[in-house]
């Protein structure tokens, strides 16, 4: 089995969905967690100057979509075929569409900016992508593409506190049911379950 590290901040965020990847697959890892004071030297030893990386066998890979399909494909989560393939990428796309978005209020340094986009996105743009995202995983009985466990799943539900907070919406559960069954599927799973039993404890 090869030696792999995986380095991510001490939050859940865009990390943690490569984290639960790792521990479905059975694999053991090194779990790096990089605190802020840390970052400005281990910044230069990144790919991208960015984190999550992976590294396996002393080679490090960078992004998190990238790391998660690298694994999903690893563990038997993608498609019979292409076309599935790109089903499961569009999906996982429309879900980092909903975490730009707040990402976008959330990075804005001028409060009153930061208070329009928040109202905009709210009235706008919220309502319409969480309905269509709800209505995908109910069409997908419980999972975010194809109707079976895919690695968007372990995407969608490694982000998901993370987007509660960064949507400014802590009661997304009871809005979207659906929402919080397809992240229970994924945390009861076996191997998962055990990891999440044993990692520091974080809220986004």
């Amino acid at each position: 089995m090869p030696k792999v590290v995986f380095y991510y901040f001490p939050v859940k965020a865009l990390g943690e969905s490569n984290r639960l990847l790792l521990a479905y697959g059975g694999q053991e890892f090194e779990d790096r967690r990089v605190a802020m004071e840390q970052w400005p030297d281990f910044k230069p030893k990144t790919p991208f100057g960015q984190m999550p990386v992976l590294e396996i066998d002393g080679k490090k890979y960078a992004q998190s979509f990238a790391i998660a399909r690298y694994l999903g494909r690893k563990y038997g989560l993608t498609g019979d075929n292409i076309e599935e393939d790109f089903e499961i990428d569009q999906n996982v796309d429309f879900v980092n569409d909903l975490r730009a978005k707040a990402a976008s209020v959330k990075y804005e340094t001028n409060e009153e900016a930061k208070k329009q986009k928040h109202e905009e996105n709210m009235k706008t743009h919220y309502p319409f992508m969480l309905k269509t995202l709800n209505d995908i995983i109910v069409k997908n009985k419980g999972h975010l593409a194809l109707g079976k466990l895919t690695w968007g799943d372990f995407v969608f539900a490694g982000m998901y506190d993370y987007l509660k907070v960064m949507l400014q919406m802590p009661d997304l559960d009871s809005k979207y049911p659906a929402f919080k069954q397809l992240v229970d599927k994924v945390l009861s799973l076996p191997k998962v379950k055990e990891y999440v039993a044993k990692a520091p404890i974080t809220e986004i």
